[in-house]
């Protein structure tokens, strides 16, 4: 898939893209595959095309909760580019599919040029700061059930098409819960006749229903996505 199927790269006007489209890689994002670690160095920020990236938080006895998930809107690695260098959380590909990447020392230099590049990426950074305040909130204060809901429909909106294949036990492990607990609340909306789960595969057959069931959390954090994402940039395409 081309480059500026990635949302932050096709905002880049034509004089910015000329000179980050040279440098682009393309890779294949495999299921499980580790883009970075909790505290090591990064290389790369990557521009997911078609796969999706969980961005999760390690604790020391091994257990995990995902805090965001980027997909062909986002970039994965903003700490290289805020000057953080690392971050205490792991970067693992959720859905398989392929993407850009491009070398920490020039996304560096592309974000220091303070042009439309930088503010995108500032845009988008705040963004994914409101995901991931949301996202502690909502596995909080709400229930199971309703997490579920905002997490496929989140997972959905960065993939085309209305399929998942996601087991039961990763998405345990992405929301930090009892397989038991996804097992539960998977047959309930597949009941209601909202989704369809086999096999590892999840088909939504209804994503208005799904929305309804959802809390507030996914709408908060798809208006902020839609603000600051979707607004024209001075200088921009």
């Amino acid at each position: 898939m081309a480059p500026r199927s990635n949302h932050l790269l096709a905002a880049l006007p034509e004089e910015e893209w000329e000179r980050w489209s040279g440098k682009l890689e393309w890779v294949p994002l495999q299921l499980g595959q580790v883009l970075y670690e909790s505290g090591q160095p990064q290389s790369h920020v990557y521009f997911p095309t078609t796969a999706i990236v969980s961005l999760l938080y390690v604790l020391e006895d091994g257990a995990s909760a995902e805090i965001a998930v980027v997909g062909y809107e986002g970039v994965v690695g903003v700490s290289l580019f805020m000057g953080g260098e690392t971050t205490p959380s792991r970067a693992v590909v959720q859905s398989a599919g392929s993407g850009f990447r491009l070398r920490a020392a020039d996304i560096k230099t592309e974000f220091h040029r303070y042009g439309v590049g930088m503010r995108v990426l500032l845009r988008y950074t705040q963004a994914l700061l409101t995901q991931m305040a949301q996202t502690a909130v909502c596995n909080r204060h709400h229930l199971l059930e309703q997490q579920l809901c905002r997490w496929l429909l989140l997972s959905l909106d960065r993939i085309t098409g209305d399929q998942l294949v996601m087991t039961q036990e990763l998405i345990a492990n992405m929301l930090g819960v009892r397989r038991e607990g996804v097992t539960e609340a998977a047959l309930k909306l597949q009941k209601l006749g909202l989704i369809d789960y086999a096999r590892g595969h999840i088909s939504v057959i209804d994503r208005e229903g799904l929305e309804k069931r959802s809390c507030e959390c996914y709408a908060v954090v798809k208006q902020e996505y839609d603000r600051l994402l979707n607004q024209p940039l001075p200088g921009g395409r």
